[in-house]
């Protein structure tokens, strides 16, 4: 079964346009890889519905749903490595449970049936297992490289073989610059539990795929929120460690040299623990002696030896967040202070991050958008709305070197600013802010074709903070009714406060973000299990 591309314009569709042909190879490619799955899912109904979630014990067979529903996936590579479960049976598992996710949300670009198949049946041939992720199948953004036909481990960016397997590519939006996924090659990806709604963007696959647990753990990116708002909406985790910690040799994408605001990779998981064994498995192969620009660092799990102090953002005085927001943040907060951990307040007002997003806007693209632009217009594809909003921002210019430099020097200084606001934070006490939490967006996941403010995820980008998002709730109209009274404060948060209805959202997913200072990526995974284990989980 496939997904019936769909045109995303509004004008007629000339399917003799060079760029339609020129894509139509892609298209055919991941179709006749979703044709391969055996045997074919049926019990679709015509109409999908509007939460995907509900198909899935209709669809799979009780094996299938067990083994990708049930356990994560530190317990999946236990029964891997004790030889109690084979590679090959949980790999078509997942296979057929993406599959089903990419006929809810269109989230794939290639089923690697036929690899996965061939690799998960060598791993199970071994008399030992190769690798920490022996056996396990693994998802990544599509512009990640993978190196020959799925035979090493090593998306192209370290040379080790960790034993996974590599299973499913997944969408990724026009430019890989929205914060929803949508792109003239494979059309719109939709989110799981409301496909009126975005997965996020631009690993909006990546999440719509783990969301509905095709996939347990994967790869994304981050230069702007990619990996947050995208986890954020779907209900999983996902962390942006800080720039240069992981390896990006491989990779395709645009703009490369471009050292003003830089992208990481970054992982994606239906549960914490899996985000931490990622970035062990990774740093333990040292990539830096690959990757010369990675900085120097292994992964080495933090510790608290006392209670918390966390800093709560309550907005960022650009945009106020929509009820259920406040709502996960208020649950949380007092979750952790009921645990003996200390509650502050962040105040943003001081920090002014309406210069941080001016700032960002002439360092996302110091060339005006220019090379964005030729790239389009070689293959004569149409700009979708997103891409040309991001590229049409007021500050978005073509700089000269000078300008450029300047705008290095403002992002400098607008580093230093909130480095010395935070370290000001133990001035009280003696006991600076461990992480601050906060909201990865305004609110839950976003209506299509509105994802128009970044604020809450990339302000982390520019002061290059790791972040990690977590679920906490969803959106229950009865708790998260619309204050009629508010009076926005500008046009955006004008815009942002009309988008929320609650019977829009309802039972969409609600996730907060945690944020460290710069290079203190295990800091904030710790700080992560102790929110967590306030709220009651593992």
């Amino acid at each position: 079964m496939c997904v019936k591309w769909l045109p995303l314009m509004d004008a007629p569709l000339d399917i003799s346009a060079p760029w339609v042909q020129k894509s139509a190879p892609a298209r055919k490619l991941r179709d006749d890889s979703v044709a391969q799955v055996q045997p074919a899912l049926s019990g679709l109904p015509d109409v999908l519905p509007q939460n995907s979630q509900r198909l899935l014990r209709e669809v799979l067979t009780a094996r299938e749903f067990e083994l990708t529903e049930n356990y994560t996936a530190n317990e999946l590579l236990a029964k891997l490595q004790s030889r109690e479960l084979s590679s090959e049976e949980l790999t078509r598992a997942f296979l057929r449970r993406a599959a089903l996710a990419h006929a809810a949300t269109n989230c794939l670009t290639e089923l690697q049936w036929d690899d996965a198949i061939e690799r998960a049946k060598y791993l199970d041939s071994l008399p030992e297992p190769i690798g920490p992720l022996h056996g396990l199948p693994i998802s990544t953004k599509e512009h990640q490289g993978t190196k020959g036909r799925n035979k090493t481990t090593n998306a192209s960016y370290v040379a080790y073989d960790a034993g996974c397997v590599f299973f499913a590519r997944t969408t990724q939006p026009q430019a890989i610059m929205h914060l929803e996924t949508v792109s003239n090659i494979y059309g719109r990806t939709t989110n799981p539990y409301n496909n009126t709604l975005t997965p996020g963007g631009s690993s909006g696959g990546e999440s719509a795929l783990i969301g509905i647990r095709g996939s347990l753990l994967g790869l994304g990116g981050d230069i702007g929120g990619s990996i947050r708002v995208p986890a954020a909406h779907c209900g999983i985790y996902g962390l942006k460690p800080s720039d240069q910690r992981l390896p990006l040799s491989g990779a395709a994408g645009h703009m490369f040299g471009k050292e003003t605001i830089l992208a990481t990779n970054g992982p994606m998981s239906t549960d914490r623990d899996s985000l931490s064994l990622f970035m062990k498995v990774v740093l333990d192969a040292q990539p830096w002696r690959l990757e010369p620009a990675l900085k120097v660092a292994p992964w080495i799990p933090y510790r608290f030896t006392r209670p918390l102090k966390i800093a709560v953002q309550w907005t960022d005085c650009v945009v106020q967040p929509h009820p259920p927001m406040i709502r996960a943040l208020r649950e949380v907060s007092e979750a952790c202070k009921a645990s003996g951990h200390t509650i502050v307040e962040w105040n943003c007002g001081k920090l002014n991050h309406q210069k941080g997003w001016e700032l960002l806007e002439s360092l996302f693209y110091p060339d005006g958008g220019k090379y964005v632009r030729d790239l389009m217009k070689q293959a004569g594809e149409p700009i979708l709305p997103l891409t040309k909003w991001i590229m049409e921002q007021v500050h978005v210019k073509d700089l000269t070197m000078h300008e450029l430099w300047k705008a290095c020097s403002e992002r400098e200084a607008y580093r230093m600013m909130y480095a010395k606001a935070w370290s000001a934070t133990a001035d009280e006490d003696g006991q600076e802010v461990d992480v601050i939490l906060c909201p990865p967006n305004f609110g839950a996941a976003t209506p299509h074709k509105q994802s128009k403010y970044w604020g809450y995820s990339s302000i982390w980008n520019l002061l290059d903070y790791p972040g990690v998002v977590f679920p906490v709730t969803t959106v229950d109209p009865a708790k998260d009714p619309k204050d009629a009274m508010y009076k926005p404060r500008n046009a955006e948060d004008e815009f942002v406060y009309h988008l929320y209805d609650p019977a829009t959202f309802k039972d969409a997913p609600v996730g907060l973000q945690v944020i460290g200072r710069r290079h203190c990526d295990e800091k904030v995974m710790a700080a992560l299990e102790l929110i967590e284990n306030a709220m009651g989980r593992k």
